[in-house]
C-alpha cells in the first residue's frame, strides 16, 4: 500500500502551532527528567533505553490495539475542539479560523486518510473473512459483521462531513454559514464518538479471537512500517504535539477547567 499522506502544512508554521521540532523537544524533556531522577534514585531503578540497532523499536514498541486506541485519543481531542468551536458559535463568539481549519485537517489527514485507511485495508477485511469461515460461532460472526458494515458506511459518511466542514470554513461569512458549520461539527461528534468507543470495546478486542497471536503481532509491525513511511517519523508523537498546540490556542488545554463543581 502506498499512502501519500503528509503532515499538515501548518505543522511547519510557528505562529499558530507547536514547535516544528517536536521530537527533539520531547527528547530534551525526557533527558531532563531522567537526569533529575538520577539524582535521587538508584541506577537500577532507572529504565534504560535498550542499545543497539533495535533499541529504538523495543523502547517504543506498542501492541496493535494500543496503537489503534491511542490514535483514537488524538481524534477524540480533535472532537473536543469541535465542541469548543460549536460553543463559540452558539455564544456568537469569534474563534481563530486558521486553528479551526488545522483541527479539521487532523481529522482528515490523521484519522480519515491514515487511521481509517489502515482499518479499511487491514482490520475490517479480517472480519469479513472470519464471517466466511465454517468453524466459527455463526451468531458471533454475524454480530461482528453487522458492526463492520456500519463502521464502513460511517467512514464514507465522515469524509463527506469533513468535506463540507472544510468548504464552509473556506467561505465562512454569514451567521447562516456559522450555523451550518456548527451543525456539521455536531454531526461529526455525534457519529464519531460512538464509532470510536464501539471499536475500542468490541472490534479491537475481537482481533484476539479472530486472528492467531502471530498474525495479531504482525499487524502491529505492519502498521509501524506504514506509519514511518507515511510521516517519516512517529506519527502519533507528531500529531500529539500538534493537537496540544491547537488546544492551547483554543483555550481548552488546561484540564482543571473541566473539573465538575
Amino acid at each position: 500500500m502506498n499512502l501519500k499522506l503528509r503532515a499538515p502544512r501548518e505543522s511547519r508554521q510557528q505562529a499558530h502551532c507547536p514547535s516544528p521540532t517536536p521530537l527533539l523537544r520531547r527528547s530534551f524533556l525526557q533527558s531532563s527528567a531522567k537526569a533529575a531522577a538520577a539524582a535521587i534514585l538508584p541506577a537500577t531503578l532507572l529504565g534504560q533505553k535498550p542499545g543497539g540497532p533495535d533499541g529504538h523499536d523495543k523502547y517504543y514498541s506498542v501492541t496493535t490495539n494500543e496503537r489503534l486506541m491511542r490514535e483514537h485519543g488524538i481524534v477524540t481531542r480533535g472532537l473536543l475542539m469541535y465542541g469548543e468551536m460549536i460553543r463559540r458559535i452558539d455564544a456568537r463568539q469569534d474563534f481563530p479560523l486558521e486553528t479551526a481549519h488545522n483541527v479539521v485537517q487532523i481529522i482528515r489527514k490523521y484519522f480519515e486518510d491514515y487511521h481509517q485507511k489502515l482499518e479499511d485495508d487491514y482490520i475490517l477485511p479480517l472480519f469479513h473473512a472470519y464471517y466466511r469461515r465454517q468453524d466459527v460461532l455463526r451468531l458471533y460472526a454475524q454480530k461482528l459483521l453487522d458492526l463492520v458494515i456500519v463502521l464502513e458506511e460511517q467512514h464514507k459518511a465522515g469524509r463527506r462531513l469533513t468535506d463540507r466542514i472544510l468548504a464552509t470554513l473556506r467561505s465562512l461569512k454569514t451567521q447562516e454559514d456559522r450555523r451550518r458549520l456548527a451543525r456539521d461539527l455536531q454531526a461529526s461528534i455525534r457519529m464519531y464518538s460512538p464509532h470510536i468507543v464501539r471499536e475500542d470495546t468490541v472490534l479491537y478486542p475481537a482481533l484476539h479471537i479472530i486472528t492467531a497471536p502471530e498474525e495479531f503481532a504482525a499487524l502491529g509491525d505492519k502498521f509501524d512500517e506504514i506509519e514511518r513511511k507515511t510521516f517519516g517519523t512517529d506519527g502519533f508523537d507528531m500529531y500529539l504535539d500538534l493537537v496540544t498546540g491547537y488546544e492551547k490556542h483554543l483555550g481548552v488545554y488546561d484540564m482543571a477547567q473541566f473539573t465538575a463543581k
